[in-house]
């Protein structure tokens, strides 16, 4: 009974203390579109049980995978480490951005572009140089470079997720609600960047479509994917390119074909819930940060979307054996999956 006792009195303790402690947040009311959950095009099914991890234990949280020439690949850890690795296992390690290495992808001449969460936009080269291309944009600070996709004409257009809080403390901006995301591009030629869309709702995967058309970024906190257009009579123009999606997409890839693919490495329902209670999530954001950062259950869920933004397929395993999915990429026929938790990248044939 003291046993007891001494925990209740430990967590009404850490209540008190979090009613009363100064909130790092400012957190807003809003409306989420409707969840359609894991029904209709989205019922489970156990296609990613299948994964083959690779390079395990090299390195923790391998967010985006990049396909290189002669099956080789690169990924980034948490650490700041970006090594190049083949699916047998060897691995080298060429640079440390000394940040967060998020998504990234090799340009024409073969560097490997990086959206790093703490340092930029970053240039990395086979032999360890590493070059910030992009750290602000009209004067303001690129808070959190986040995913990142290459045109034929060398621009990139990268994501900056959120003004408001930057990687170390990201939670922060799903507790808060409020759209501080933009979507950027860097022009190699002049290295001049530009602002093209902002207000969005934690702007994170970031992928041009058939011919550089149009832009997709998706908005993490809302479920939905925006589109900007680049060419023809709509260019400029912003419209939805596919909303109500039941998870929290991530990094989106293009297959060069017919093919998005979004990662999902949790669902919307546990944001969406508080969304009309902001004194709730203002209370919750006292807690440890760690505390927030590991609220949700392990979780897998990839979606394919067509051109159109309706579902082809998609890939779940109920036991979340490679969970919170950040990323998916087509290299060689395969499917190369990265994680923001797991110790290993996941290939899937397909």
């Amino acid at each position: 009974m003291r046993a007891l006792a001494a925990l209740l009195l430990a967590v009404l303790l850490v209540l008190v203390l979090a009613a009363v402690m100064p909130a790092p947040i400012d957190p807003v009311a809003w409306t989420p579109d409707p969840d359609p959950g894991l029904t209709g095009p989205y019922t489970p099914n156990d296609r990613l049980a299948a994964v083959q991890r690779l390079i395990e234990g090299v390195g923790t949280g391998p967010e985006d995978v990049a396909c290189g020439p002669d099956s080789t690949y690169y990924t980034g850890f948490a650490d700041g480490r970006i090594v190049r690795f083949r699916a047998s296992g060897e691995y080298d390690e060429i640079a440390n951005t000394g940040g967060r290495p998020l998504g990234m992808q090799l340009d024409a001449a073969g560097r490997l572009i990086v959206a790093d969460g703490v340092r930029g936009l970053l240039a990395v080269t086979d032999d360890g140089n590493v070059d910030v291309l992009a750290d602000t944009v009209n004067g303001q600070k690129i808070v959190f470079a986040d995913d990142l996709d290459i045109a034929e004409d060398g621009t990139i257009w990268f994501s900056d997720a959120a003004s408001r809080h930057g990687y170390k403390h990201s939670m922060y901006n799903f507790f808060e609600g409020r759209p501080s995301g933009s979507l950027l591009s860097y022009d190699p030629a002049n290295g001049a960047t530009r602002v093209h869309l902002t207000d969005l709702f934690f702007a994170n995967g970031v992928a041009l479509g058939p011919r550089d058309e149009y832009v997709l970024v998706n908005e993490t906190h809302t479920g939905r994917i925006t589109r900007l257009w680049l060419k023809g009579e709509k260019a400029g123009q912003r419209d939805l390119f596919k909303s109500q999606l039941p998870g929290t997409p991530d990094n989106l890839s293009f297959n060069g074909r017919d093919t998005f693919w979004v990662a999902n490495p949790g669902l919307r329902a546990g944001v969406d819930a508080l969304a009309d209670q902001p004194v709730v999530r203002k209370i919750l954001s006292r807690l440890p940060y760690a505390t927030l950062s590991n609220m949700g259950p392990r979780f897998s869920l990839v979606i394919a979307l067509d051109l159109d933004g309706e579902v082809r397929e998609i890939l779940h395993d109920p036991d979340a054996g490679f969970a919170s999915i950040t990323s998916v990429n087509e290299c060689d026929g395969e499917l190369l999956l990265g994680s923001l938790h797991e110790t290993a990248v996941a290939r899937l044939p397909h």
